[in-house]
């Protein structure tokens, strides 16, 4: 389904296509079993945080994750 499938959509300003994703979103996001995760993602997370729970201590401060993040650019 494309925006211009539904005339009243195309015709909404930007803040109120933004309303609108974000009520789609949410609608979404209710029955997150329809939502299906790949095997891949489950298995990052799981690595993720057996990582934590090896080492709990080792993460980034917020102002370390924004200088690594601000080097990046």
């Amino acid at each position: 389904m494309r925006v211009s499938d539904i005339p009243e959509i195309a015709r909404l300003s930007v803040p109120e296509k933004i309303l609108l994703v974000e009520d789609l979103w949410d609608s979404i996001a209710t029955d997150e079993a329809a939502v299906p995760m790949p095997q891949s993602h489950r298995e990052e997370l799981d690595r993720r945080l057996e990582r934590y729970e090896v080492n709990p201590g080792n993460l980034l401060s917020l102002e370390e994750l924004q200088r690594r993040i601000e080097r990046g650019k």
